[in-house]
């Protein structure tokens, strides 16, 4: 059972997919359903992801495929293959195991750009590969590298021009150094600290604030594991 709201931002979004291929912007589903902040806008994505009516596709900016729709808009989404704006990620895309070289050096998809500073997109259109010794890569799932931009980090002994190497998860310790993306389209590499209902992401220089944000407007897109410096 859906809500009118949360109805609502799904034939809206609905709509704009099938019209135009891609998800509208989360200010434009702000002033669709009237909301005075995009944090509502997130928490009405969170529930129908919840519900299992779309689902939010990791590290591509605010990119949504609605899986199913209720009776009253005919229960079938329509047609289309979702396309992503301000960047893409490869849809066949060598897994970790396939990238090993003979001599433990894994090929990792370099992503992009990744905030350590003031948050920035952090996803490239065509990613270039990069060698990362095979010791560095941590447990099980897909690794990918980042490009670090900015200061933020640098007490944690993560500087600018650093690639850091990221392994996809969406659950972080206290303390862990993690991609955080910040309302759904904005990432930034922080250290996560909880705090009640809200998530603080933290950063390693004295220059910096640290961010207070509620945590249904954070969503963990991986974990630091590996970092790799060219002097």
């Amino acid at each position: 059972m859906l809500t009118k709201k949360q109805l609502d931002l799904l034939e809206f979004i609905n709509k704009r997919m099938t019209r135009d291929g891609v998800p509208p912007s989360f200010d434009e589903m702000k002033d669709a359903l009237d909301l005075r902040s995009k944090s509502g806008i997130h928490r009405l994505i969170t529930a129908l992801e919840e519900r299992g009516f779309i689902r939010r596709l990791p590290h591509r900016a605010r990119a949504l495929e609605i899986l199913k729709l209720p009776d009253s808009m005919g229960g079938k989404p329509a047609g289309f293959t979702p396309q992503v704006i301000d960047g893409d990620r490869p849809d066949h895309q060598p897994s970790v195991a396939q990238s090993v070289t003979a001599s433990g050096v894994s090929e990792l998809p370099l992503m992009g750009r990744i905030a350590a500073g003031v948050p920035i997109e952090a996803i490239n259109e065509v990613p270039p590969q990069i060698a990362v010794p095979g010791q560095m890569l941590s447990g099980q799932g897909r690794h990918y590298a980042l490009e670090v931009k900015g200061d933020s980090m640098i007490d944690a002994g993560i500087n600018d021009g650093d690639v850091v190497v990221i392994r996809e998860t969406t659950v972080a310790d206290e303390g862990d150094i993690v991609v955080a993306q910040v309302e759904g389209y904005e990432a930034t590499l922080k250290r996560l600290r909880n705090r009640g209902d809200m998530v603080v992401l933290e950063a390693a220089n004295p220059a910096y604030e640290s961010r207070v944000l509620p945590k249904g407007s954070v969503s963990v897109q991986g974990k630091l594991v590996g970092l790799i410096r060219t002097y």
